[in-house]
């Protein structure tokens, strides 16, 4: 029905410490159980609902989470026992695991989906499975709360408080400090009701005592925890910063608390053990304590079922504080005789460490030195005027007190083991006469001193006498009817247990294969998450092949375009080359012609050359000649100047 096995070594949860204890039968227990239930009217259907939920919880602590690569989110690794807690509690195992990896938040007024690391994952499991297990509990108690009810008016009520006793590890975090504190404040309730309270009612009695400082006060570890800038106040202060961290948290500590409160140490951290960030001295010991992700808890949204529940511990223990001192308390002081758990085994020094760090011996030092037991005046004359009925003059009325003084002042008495207060008598040794055989003998006459009552009530029983055995009668034909039809009804009760027997086989086999199609739905869900990633794999390449298409395609069209674009100017350059050539033809023919005359002028050039170079020479011989001339002529002239002047001379 659970889905469990019988190795408990196979559940987180309940694997932590030690699993079996020698003198303790777990079968046994669960049949004690069981049949407590029973007996306090629980309906079979509220047992299977108990033990599913139990059951779903041992699920909760095995279920596995792993990181997405490249990626800080958080998935299932193996959906095996998500599904098992999601069966007994009547859930879909893919919203379960979809609720712890992907929760909704509010902000705002809209509902968004949030991304879990593996670390915040774990917390929302670990916060859900003490949520489920608390409100379980909680309906357990209204629930036997209501069978034991007997719907009549209250005025008083005996209440039993069983706390957990305080915890020092090697490793102590947020929560031994929550347990601590409450085992600090109910101390310190102790040691005010039995130090300081005994005494004021001494005062109040008007005894002569002299107030004596046991030095238990416990407030200043107290306020060092829960006034403003206590461990506390900071701690939710730094939630409220967004870039606080562990170190920032634990140097405002060190800041406003380290050698200003002697409860507040540095730790030394001891090579081996696990690191401590500062120490408390509570009054059973210093406690050095780890702050790691004392933050991160409090600031994730997904926590806020654990931050109500540390709220809610609070209120709960302020309330709690109150009602008690509403009350007259009585304390019985669990002592552990040995660690190694072994039955008539008497470690002394761990004893004495328990009664001195837990108030004890100063509570019986107390004890001894003032008069813890006290009865008012009238009780005490009532009760106590047997052991002397001259003392109080009979027939005349005497105020309740004097009427104590004269019966004590008639009795031999130490006056140094009682005191006479303002209403009530005081002493030391209060159950002294219990043992002492005149009292058992006043115990046993006392209801005989009615004697004018019992004739009347002698009366009375007769007639009820009559009337039971009347109601006797009928009932013995009534219990003869019944018996027949027990007859009867046992053997429709053997029927019914056959068939129950079947059904329960019916239910074994419909149990098996329900673990059959659970191995199958996990096995098909694997190949389903196989199948899915190998899908979102070929979708993403799809994708990506389809990006890069419409990219192809994009391009072609464009190539396509500048194509046309090519054939249009291909086909204008087409023209232009026709015409071109038609050109070059025409300038080919052109220069044909062209080349032909250029070479006959070429010719003709070349004979003008000739004849200009033969020109030349004769123009060159030319001048030769008209230099030759010329001279010629300069001479002749010359000689026609001399001859001029040769005449002129002669003449």
């Amino acid at each position: 029905m659970l889905l469990i096995t019988n190795n408990p070594y196979d559940y987180a949860f309940i694997s932590q410490g030690e699993t079996t204890v020698a003198s303790i039968n777990d079968s046994e227990e669960l049949l004690a159980t069981d049949e407590a239930f029973d007996v306090l009217g629980f309906t079979q259907e509220e047992k299977n609902s108990m033990y599913k939920l139990t059951g779903a919880i041992m699920h909760h602590g095995n279920m596995k989470f792993k990181q997405k690569q490249r990626e800080e989110q958080a998935e299932a690794d193996g959906t095996e026992d998500a599904d098992k807690a999601a069966y007994l509690m009547g859930l879909n195992s893919a919203d379960l695991i979809k609720g712890l990896c992907h929760p909704r938040v509010k902000v705002g007024n809209e509902w968004v989906t949030k991304g879990q690391n593996v670390a915040q994952v774990y917390y929302a499991v670990g916060a859900l499975s003490k949520a489920v297990y608390e409100k379980m509990f909680l309906w357990m108690v209204i629930r036997i709360n209501q069978s034991l009810d007997t719907k009549q008016p209250r005025q008083y009520f005996i209440g039993v408080l069983d706390i957990a006793g305080f915890e020092i590890f090697d490793f102590n975090t947020f929560e031994q400090l929550c347990i601590n504190f409450t085992n600090e404040k109910l101390q310190q309730f102790f040691n005010h009701h039995m130090f300081v309270l005994e005494q004021e009612e001494y005062k109040k009695e008007g005894i002569e005592w002299t107030f004596i400082d046991f030095g238990m006060d416990l407030q200043a570890c107290i306020d060092l925890i829960e006034k403003p800038m206590g461990i506390m106040s900071i701690l939710e202060e730094e939630c409220m910063f967004p870039k606080a961290s562990d170190a920032t948290f634990k140097a405002k500590l060190y800041d406003n608390h380290l050698g200003k409160s002697n409860n507040f140490q540095k730790p030394r951290n001891v090579k081996g053990k696990p690191e401590a960030h500062f120490s408390l001295v509570h009054y059973a010991g210093t406690v050095d304590y780890n702050i790691n992700n004392w933050l991160v808890k409090n600031k994730d949204p997904l926590n806020e079922t654990v931050v109500g529940l540390y709220q809610k511990s609070t209120e709960n223990l302020n309330k709690l504080m109150t009602n008690l001192r509403s009350t007259h308390p009585h304390f019985v002081r669990c002592i552990i005789p040995n660690e190694t758990k072994t039955p008539g085994a008497m470690e002394n020094p761990l004893v004495m460490h328990q009664l001195r760090c837990n108030g004890v011996l100063e509570g019986i030092r107390i004890c001894r030195k003032g008069f813890p037991n006290r009865i008012l005046y009238g009780d005490f004359k009532q009760r106590y005027r047997i052991l002397n009925p001259s003392a109080i003059p009979e027939g005349q009325f005497i105020d309740n007190k004097k009427a104590s003084e004269k019966l004590l002042g008639s009795l031999d008495i130490d006056h140094n083991q009682y005191k006479l207060g303002h209403t009530k008598w005081n002493i030391r040794a209060f159950m002294g006469v219990k043992n002492w055989p005149w009292m058992k003998l006043y115990f046993k006459i006392k209801p005989l001193l009615k004697s004018a009552e019992t004739e009347k009530e002698m009366a009375n029983m007769k007639e009820e006498f009559a009337k039971l055995k009347e109601a006797y009668a009928k009932s013995e034909a009534r219990r003869k009817e019944l018996e027949e039809k027990m007859v009867s009804l046992l053997q429709e009760k053997n029927d019914l247990q056959l068939q129950v027997q079947a059904e329960q086989d019916n239910l074994c086999d419909a149990e098996e294969r329900c673990e059959g199609l659970i191995k199958s739905k996990i096995q098909l869900e694997a190949k389903i998450k196989e199948l899915t990633e190998r899908l979102e794999d070929e979708e993403e390449m799809n994708a990506e092949l389809t990006a890069k298409k419409r990219k192809l395609e994009d391009e072609c069209s464009e190539l396509k375009k500048d194509i046309d674009d090519l054939e249009l100017t291909l086909a204008k350059v087409e023209k232009e080359k026709h015409a071109t050539e038609n050109k070059v033809k025409n300038l080919t023919e052109e220069m044909a012609a062209l080349d032909e005359i250029i070479a006959k002028l070429t010719k003709e050039k070349k004979a003008l050359q000739e004849a200009h170079q033969q020109t030349l020479d004769d123009l060159q011989s030319e001048e030769d000649k008209v230099n030759t001339l010329t001279k010629a002529k300069a001479k002749l002239e010359q000689q026609v100047d001399d001859v001029m002047n040769w005449k002129s001379q002669r003449a």
